[in-house]
């Protein structure tokens, strides 16, 4: 991994594990299940990984504050749905693609991030306006909304025993 003690190590330790603790809570959308403790972390990692992308130096408004801002409202929605509505109604669905949502955004940037940092990556697209990063971006995409349109669809959980159990 990287180093936990420089900005940009907690920075991307802490999008990491949101990323994988995501993939697991999407999975978990298929079980009608929403695990409490980590889905908090998750919350809680999630909304820190895009706080702290802001605190990198900067001249001006860039696409990944875009990004942050996005993830953001997307979180908020996410953790409304599930302690204030208690995925009553449509918060039922709007739960399911907020998280599905929120956890493509940490997969599309570890993509781009990617194709930034791993040499064999960024020498396929050095601009990153290369066919193949939009041809992974894309695939990426297209994956997400696919299972985010099946979890979405297949989320049924028993209300309110998940989230207090």
């Amino acid at each position: 991994m990287f180093d936990p003690t420089s900005y940009v190590g907690f920075h991307t330790d802490l999008s990491l594990v949101a990323l994988g603790i995501g993939l697991v809570l999407i999975a978990a959308l298929f079980r009608n299940r929403v695990p409490p403790a980590l889905t908090a972390i998750y919350l809680a990692a999630a909304v820190l990984t895009d706080l702290t992308g802001f605190g990198f130096p900067f001249t001006g408004f860039l696409p990944s504050h875009g990004v942050g801002v996005l993830s953001l409202l997307i979180l908020a929605l996410a953790i409304a749905a599930l302690y204030a509505f208690a995925l009553r109604g449509p918060w039922r669905w709007i739960y399911a693609a907020s998280l599905t949502a929120s956890v493509f955004l940490l997969a599309f940037v570890a993509v781009a991030q990617s194709f930034l940092k791993v040499p064999a990556l960024h020498d396929l697209a050095p601009t990153g306006s290369e066919p193949p990063f939009g041809a992974a971006e894309g695939a990426l995409l297209l994956l997400f909304a696919a299972v985010g349109f099946l979890a979405t669809r297949r989320f049924r959980p028993a209300v309110p025993a998940t989230i207090a159990a």
